[in-house]
């Protein structure tokens, strides 16, 4: 599936915020950002962007441009939704399996009790199967994967309400037939109450955001929950499954296996899954925990896929010394940035503008290194930060401005109708990391690993 050629009638588009220079020979965008150069022909082939694939050339240029993340497909086939079964993992959730039955009207369901205290009763149209003791949703999920005879599976949560037309607009993307899972953006069920539930409608770990993407590792969109997930029924046996000794990231480990086994998963925010968030704070703050638990399991299956920071040894020197707000170290940084700027140059000595691409690239290099830093000082490493700051004035002053400004830059990013205003979110966001951050140095002391806490450092 490496080289799987799209289909005829395929169509790609180039991504809105994606720059094309020297006539469209070199295109600067994508997640993460990248730089893209193109024979004359293939860049004539793009035209106003968009790119339909009717021979082998315009397959192998589309297949590039959408590995490379700086286009996005638009397919040119649905399956049929009778290709699909939806497997729906349930412990004790009886009220969300009595919302959520009704709306899988018409489509093969089962679901998988996992050792639930009173057994289930649920309409004869549904498969029933059950674990009289409980194994973990990754278990229940398999069980229910093994009994499927269909194309494709969905696996949808008890606790998720799917929105109408969700599982037609993920299924287009399965007539390329390298890609093996695609998943919905995951919404609030309930996007009004509390503050809590206002900044998880904005905040969710399990919302992606507004943007379609490739789902890869290191990428903005580096995994999709597995609360709504659309998969290849053949591909997912063939890797065997969900990982049922992981309780806790077991999906981010399904979508880093596929991406390993050559196979593509997209992003799909056009479609829309409701989760019911939890909105209590204790419910809330534990489950941030667990979630930061998942990462040294995934370090030691992931060589390298889960660093908390990654970038070049010259950004980070960059970034550090512009940090320290002094004279020599504001220079220092400026004369990195320039070297780099002048290194980048030569590559593109014989493009049109080859000063201005290098420079972009350098600035967006530096602005991405910042917010690196500035999101693993609150994040992952706020232990560290803590520490320094009890120890060092300056360090004190600095913390306070990157802890705010970070906070309201993501509230800006990621801000909804009917939200927080930017200081409750900036104080629920501090929260947020405090919580994942301890779950990750908790499961990297547990584990005796502390790969998950090493950062990236590259020439």
């Amino acid at each position: 599936m490496q080289h799987a050629r799209l289909p005829d009638g395929f169509g790609i588009r180039i991504d809105p915020k994606v720059r094309a220079y020297s006539g469209g020979r070199v295109l600067i965008g994508g997640s993460p950002m990248r730089m893209l150069k193109l024979a004359p022909a293939a860049a004539a082939m793009i035209g106003d962007g968009y790119l339909e694939v009717v021979d082998s050339q315009t397959a192998v240029v589309a297949r590039r441009l959408l590995d490379s993340g700086v286009a996005n497909p638009r397919p040119m086939a649905t399956p049929s939704p009778s290709d699909v079964t939806v497997v729906v993992p349930l412990r004790d959730n009886v009220d969300g399996i009595a919302r959520l039955v009704p709306a899988l009207k018409g489509l093969n369901v089962v679901v998988v009790d996992d050792g639930s205290r009173t057994p289930l009763e649920l309409p004869d149209h549904v498969t029933l199967l059950r674990h009289e003791t409980s194994r973990g949703p990754a278990a229940a999920r398999n069980t229910g994967l093994r009994s499927a005879e269909t194309p494709f599976v969905a696996f949808l949560d008890s606790d998720v309400l799917p929105k109408t037309g969700w599982l037609e607009r993920m299924l287009g993307h399965f007539s390329d037939p390298a890609v093996a899972l695609v998943a919905p953006r995951i919404v609030a069920l309930e996007p009004e109450g509390s503050m809590l539930a206002r900044y998880e409608h904005a905040r969710s770990s399990l919302d992606l955001g507004r943007k379609e993407a490739a789902v890869r590792s290191g990428s903005p969109v580096s995994y999709v929950p597995s609360a709504a997930m659309l998969v290849r029924r053949d591909v997912l046996v063939e890797v065997g499954g969900f990982d049922e000794s992981m309780h806790v990231a077991e999906d981010v480990d399904l979508c880093w296996r596929l991406q390993e086994g050559g196979w593509r998963l997209r992003y799909e925010p056009v479609a829309h899954v409701a989760h019911d968030h939890r909105v209590s704070f204790g419910k809330w703050f534990t489950r941030k925990l667990f979630y930061g638990t998942g990462a040294a399991p995934l370090a030691a299956r992931h060589e390298g896929m889960v660093p908390p920071v990654s970038m070049s040894k010259w950004t980070l020197f960059a970034v550090l010394a512009a940090a320290t707000c002094t004279r020599i170290g504001l220079l220092g940084s400026i004369a990195t940035l320039l070297v780099t700027m002048l290194r980048l140059r030569r590559t593109f000595r014989e493009l049109d503008q080859p000063t201005r691409i290098a420079a972009i690239l350098a600035a967006r290099g530096f602005v991405g290194g910042v917010w690196q830093l500035a999101s693993a000082m609150c994040r992952h490493y706020w232990p560290v930060t803590l520490l320094a700051v009890l120890l060092s004035r300056r360090i004190r002053r600095l913390a306070f401005v990157v802890a705010v400004t970070e906070g309201v830059v993501d509230w800006s990013t990621h801000r909804e109708p009917g939200g927080l205003g930017p200081v409750r979110h900036t104080a629920f966001k501090r929260l947020d990391d405090v919580a994942y951050g301890a779950g990750l140095w908790q499961g990297a002391a547990r584990a005796r690993d502390l790969r998950a806490l090493t950062p990236r450092i590259g020439s």
